[in-house]
């Protein structure tokens, strides 16, 4: 499921009253994007891009573009199953605004490579084969290694 572009939605869900370039508060963001909004204070954290505007009392507002931008996150991380390095390594080499664009619809990032998929994910059809045959590899090493440790019979 593609992340929805807030900025571009003024009758969007949680933010109904508010003009597309209105900034939007972090509470107002996670129900949008369906994600916590500790999720979104991590990614600061994690995300040197992601910079909304803080006011007194600490109180987050996010401009469009930061809406824009957390949710290309969100896609990379929750629909395409980027890793947190991963989906840095596309801000860094594709920049904000590609990100931006992915949170918006308007581009898509490739896969992520094999090794950055979290564990659970499907597999290729011809690696299923290959990592059928090495389980069974690792079967047979297991019995030979019941059949050594063994007593001996009398």
């Amino acid at each position: 499921m593609p992340a929805p572009s807030l900025a571009a939605r003024p009758d969007s869900a949680g933010a109904g009253s508010k003009q597309a370039g209105a900034f939007r508060t972090i509470s107002e963001v996670a129900e949008d994007l369906d994600v916590p909004q500790h999720v979104l204070r991590f990614w600061e954290t994690r995300f040197a891009q992601v910079r909304p505007l803080k006011r007194a009392g600490g109180r987050r507002y996010y401009r469009p573009e930061d809406v824009d931008l957390v949710a290309g996150i969100r896609h990379l991380l929750h629909v395409q199953r980027y890793t947190i390095k991963g989906a840095q390594r596309v801000l860094k080499e594709h920049g904000v605004r590609f990100v931006q664009a992915v949170g918006r619809g308007e581009a898509v990032a490739a896969a992520p490579p094999l090794q950055e998929r979290e564990a659970g994910q499907e597999v290729e059809p011809g690696d299923r084969a290959i990592l059928r045959a090495a389980l069974r590899d690792l079967y047979a090493c297991r019995d030979a290694l019941a059949v050594l440790r063994s007593p001996p019979e009398t």
